[in-house]
């Protein structure tokens, strides 16, 4: 049972960055080559539900 709970953890950590990384690449080699489109759009909405970019550091001073 946890060997199994190691394993799904082990999968989310790994598959799901992978993935949102690969979705991310796909939509930029696309746009590249026919321009922006729905498929792209969606392409890059998919990979920010996924794993959304780091919010930018603010600073107080």
């Amino acid at each position: 049972m946890i060997l199994k709970r190691i394993v799904q953890w082990a999968l989310m950590a790994v598959a799901v960055p992978v993935a949102a990384a690969g979705a991310r690449q796909l939509s930029r080699k696309m746009e590249a080559r026919r321009g922006p489109s729905g498929v792209t759009r969606l392409l890059n909405k998919g990979a920010d539900h996924l794993r959304p970019q780091k919010a930018k550091r603010r600073r107080f001073w």
